[in-house]
């Protein structure tokens, strides 16, 4: 796994995990703003542009970081952030291991298995894969997605460098993810955050997450779709970093 890096000389580390099909930018203007106060690292989940292998499982993606943790961060960080795809591995990270971190920011994950979803994706992806190369049809799928229009050039270039099987594998293993009874057991403060006109399923899974853990918090916000938190507004996602970590 690769990783970017901003702010090395801070002691307190944030890692934040980028959504599905995305990679390291979906967090790049988080990141600017908080290098000044903390070391900010990008992980680029398997599978992804600028990954160094095919993406496997959302277990092993997880078991990937928990490694590097162990490795370079002396076993824990501050916070660990993640969307959806990156919040699945975020969740998955926090049953494995219950002191990883001491916050937790999860925006947008699914944790309620769509099986029909699940069904559709071998199929669709066979008739419409090879669309995906044709600036055009990226700007209306980069469209339906709602994130701001400055990030086309990044989203057509890295859509474009993921093979058919990563992202065929990558799809399945989020639609059918479920969260493990172990992630009970983690010590640290989750907060949950998903925007007002997600999907049934993103918003029943908030409730879920939430409800697996007493002290977890939920965050509805006004008016957003999916995955626009993080990516759209990434001043008030940093100050919300800041109010999570205030409360140590």
């Amino acid at each position: 796994m690769k990783f970017r890096e901003y702010g090395a000389d801070h002691n307190d580390t944030i890692l934040l995990l980028h959504g599905g099909g995305l990679s390291w930018w979906n967090y790049r203007e988080v990141a600017e703003i908080l290098q000044g106060e903390y070391h900010i690292i990008l992980p680029i989940l398997d599978g992804h542009a600028g990954s160094d292998r095919p993406f496997s499982t959302i277990e092993e993606n997880a078991e990937e970081i928990i490694r590097f943790i162990d490795e370079k961060l002396s076993g824990s960080v501050l916070l660990i952030g993640g969307l959806s795809l990156g919040g699945q591995v975020l969740l998955e990270m926090l049953s494995k291991r219950k002191n990883l971190c001491s916050y937790a920011l999860v925006e947008s994950a699914a944790v309620i298995p769509s099986k029909l979803t699940n069904m559709l994706i071998v199929p669709s992806f066979g008739c419409s894969y090879g669309l995906i190369k044709n600036r055009s049809f990226s700007k209306l799928q980069f469209q339906s997605l709602h994130i701001k229009p400055d990030l086309f050039e990044d989203y057509y270039r890295d859509t474009c460098r993921i093979e058919k099987q990563d992202m065929i594998a990558f799809l399945k293993a989020s639609t059918a993810y479920t969260l493990k009874d172990s992630f009970r057991e983690s010590s640290a403060m989750i907060h949950v955050y998903v925007g007002e006109k997600e999907n049934r399923e993103i918003l029943r899974s908030a409730k879920s997450i939430c409800r697996m853990d007493a002290t977890c918090r939920l965050h509805w916000m006004n008016g957003l779709k999916h995955g626009e938190f993080s990516i759209n507004h990434a001043d008030q996602y940093a100050n919300a970093i800041r109010q999570i970590v205030k409360t140590r």
